[in-house]
């Protein structure tokens, strides 16, 4: 299954581990842009554009509340990557239970 290649792509979108983290912040409910910004290293814009990012790829949706920018977590459009990491558990399970009686065979 080919996978689009675009800012839209929500295996992009995740793939940044500062753009994960304000997918963390984001459970707790819609933040507006600085609340998200506290607490990272960046820059202020430099968050702006990772939320750009998510926008675009339709995890998080911004409402203007007055002169703020307020975030809200959509997972829904996570669904693609957990389908798809489904797809690895048997491997993962069959390879766990495998070691599991061979270190059971060592002992």
């Amino acid at each position: 299954m080919a996978r689009p290649l675009a800012d839209s792509d929500v295996f992009h979108a995740i793939a940044d581990p500062t753009r994960r983290a304000i997918l963390d912040r984001l459970q707790a409910g819609p933040a507006p842009v600085n609340s998200l910004a506290d607490g990272f290293p960046q820059s202020r814009p430099a968050i702006s554009k990772h939320l750009r990012i998510l926008k675009e790829a339709g995890i998080v949706s911004e409402q203007r509340q007055g002169r703020e920018r307020v975030y809200r977590l959509h997972p829904d459009r996570l669904a693609e990557v957990a389908e798809w990491l489904l797809r690895y558990r048997d491997f993962w399970q069959t390879s766990l239970n495998r070691l599991k009686h061979r270190l059971e065979e060592e002992s």
